[in-house]
């Protein structure tokens, strides 16, 4: 079989007759460089920002410079570069690399058993053992896959103690593809399918999300699902139809995060867009239809209205043991104007996280009102805890959030709420959100009440509304000092007002770029809770050129929200 159109590719002729042998490999999805074969076969591996050079050594002998370069080394994932160039020498680099991997690898790396890491290795060695194995002798066929068998091994193991979420997802795919890929597996066969099926109908949402509530989690997991669905087919062996039943349900949530540039929306723990797998996946999306307007089992909300596109998280947090890339960013939104993102949440960075992932965890991070300088959940922060936690999930947070949607003759209204700070501080936050048909304008109220039976607590009960623009935007404050003019790259021209509130524009960061993290603006406004309760606000395009806006404000008076 040819591996052109997506499918898996057969190995049944490389050694006939063999009891145990790999019968056919999977289709890697991801995408392929041939440019950086040249690169690994001069000795520099470059992963995730950071170059490491051989200099005649292994490799694998080599200090990493970072946990996430590592990660990429011991996934194996670079093998497909290889694959792409297609030449005796990027065979025999690829053979020898692997050949060095397998026979001297006890004792190095203990990362490399991080059952996360060790998932992502089987895949990329049966996916690309039509690379490795071409033109290769039945010695070698033999070490290659007694060191695969061993890693196979070591996975089964592995799911004693697998994190919950996506790893626990990662590895259960893995072992599917082993079981499917090596000859005289049909009792791992069922086994594999059974416990993948369990796993996915408890860890995909029936909306399609994934129960981190990470956007990304949907499509590290759909680039592993979509070629285990074609290599069932390529052994005439029905999928489970758990595994059909989640892709169809998560394709279409991939649409539902996407702005009208093609990025995602920056939730719980999502970084910069992989552009190259999300163009991937979507062309086996077979629907092709409107984003839904509502995810209620995920908890978001996305409001369409003419080229505007607004996306709100409208749900908890997940339970603590799910949490560790969760973010306090509830009730926080991202807006988008046709092909530009205004409004955004400052996201993670594709590497480096560790160094901004307290930052990009809290409430200041997201595009929402944050009380008393303070986050809406709570995150494990003793050093000894997250040590033996593995990460610092959260520990409380909102346990009720509640949304109402309604269309009303010149738009949409969402009226939200949380009492994330009710415990701490006795208030609830309440936010309206009203989406006009045209996609011209979106007014907000957001208001802290105090929670039944309490009251408003935290000395001068100040608190903060935080719109982070993103960086392509430009803003510049009006003249009276209450709202600002943003122009957008094609020259559109917003005027972001409040009521009677002042606006400041104050640095920000924008973390999720494809070039690492970058300087941006937010708006933000600061009241007392004890003197003004709500803060009303819109962001209203504009006709004019930026000139003219300038120039001018309207006096007209303000919308009523619908309460």
């Amino acid at each position: 079989m040819s591996n052109v159109s997506g499918v898996s590719v057969s190995l049944s002729g490389l050694w006939p007759g063999r009891a145990d042998r790999l019968i056919i490999a999977p289709h890697d999805l991801r995408t392929s460089d041939a440019t950086r074969a040249a690169e690994i076969y001069a000795g520099r591996f470059v992963f995730a920002g950071k170059i490491v050079t051989c200099h005649g050594r292994s490799i694998f002998d080599l200090e990493p410079p970072s946990e996430d370069w590592e990660v990429a080394l011991l996934g194996f994932g670079w093998l497909r570069h290889l694959r792409a160039a297609d030449t005796a020498l990027t065979r025999a680099n690829a053979r020898a690399l692997v050949d060095d991997w397998i026979s001297n690898q006890i004792g190095r790396h203990p990362l490399s058993r991080r059952a996360d890491v060790l998932a992502r290795r089987v895949i990329s060695l049966l996916s690309q053992a039509p690379l490795v194995l071409a033109d290769s002798d039945g010695k070698f066929y033999r070490r290659y896959l007694r060191g695969l068998t061993r890693e196979i091994r070591y996975l089964r193991y592995s799911t004693i103690d697998i994190p919950d979420g996506a790893p626990r997802l990662q590895v259960l795919i893995a072992l599917c593809y082993a079981a499917l890929c090596l000859a005289n597996q049909a009792k791992h066969i069922r086994s594999a399918s059974r416990k993948l099926s369990d796993e996915l109908q408890r860890q995909i949402l029936p909306d399609g999300g994934h129960v981190s509530r990470n956007p990304g989690a949907l499509i590290e997991l759909l680039i592993d699902l979509l070629p285990l669905r074609q290599t069932f087919a390529a052994r005439n062996i029905a999928p489970p139809p758990a595994l059909l039943n989640a892709i169809d349900r998560m394709m279409p949530m991939l649409r539902f995060f996407r702005h009208g540039d093609g990025n995602m929306a920056l939730f719980n723990g999502m970084g910069g867009t992989p552009s190259d797998l999300l163009a991937t996946l979507l062309a086996y999306d077979d629907t092709h239809g409107t984003p839904m307007a509502s995810m209620p089992h995920s908890g978001f909300q996305r409001l369409d209205a003419g080229p505007m596109t607004v996306i709100v998280d409208t749900g908890p947090p997940p339970p603590p043991h799910l949490s560790h890339e969760a973010h306090a960013g509830c009730l926080a939104f991202e807006m988008s104007s046709g092909a530009s993102r205004i409004v955004i949440n400052c996201g993670l960075p594709s590497t480096g996280r560790d160094n901004w992932r307290t930052f990009a965890r809290s409430t200041v991070a997201h595009s929402t009102l944050t009380y008393h300088n303070t986050s809406s959940c709570t995150f494990v922060e003793m050093s000894a805890m997250k040590r033996l936690l593995h990460g610092a999930p959260i520990v409380s947070g909102p346990t009720r959030v509640e949304n109402f949607r309604e269309i009303v003759p010149d738009g949409t209204v969402l009226s939200t709420s949380h009492n994330g700070y009710a415990a701490k501080f006795g208030l609830i936050h309440r936010r309206v959100l009203v989406a006009a048909n045209d996609g011209s304008r979106l007014d907000g109220e957001d208001t802290v009440t105090p929670a039944q039976g309490a009251r408003l607590r935290g000395g001068g009960s100040d608190y903060a509304l935080r719109f982070h623009l993103h960086p392509a935007v430009k803003a510049s404050r009006l003249s009276d000092g209450r709202g600002a003019m943003l122009v957008l790259p094609n020259r559109e021209v917003w005027t972001f007002e409040t009521f009677d509130d002042r606006v400041d524009l104050e640095d920000s960061v924008f973390l999720a770029g494809n070039d690492g993290p970058r300087r941006t603006t937010q708006l933000v406004i600061r009241q007392d809770a004890q003197q003004a309760a709500s803060i009303r606000w819109s962001f209203v395009r504009s006709s004019a050129s930026p000139t003219e806006t300038n120039a001018r404000r309207s006096a007209r008076r303000e919308p009523e929200l619908p309460l």
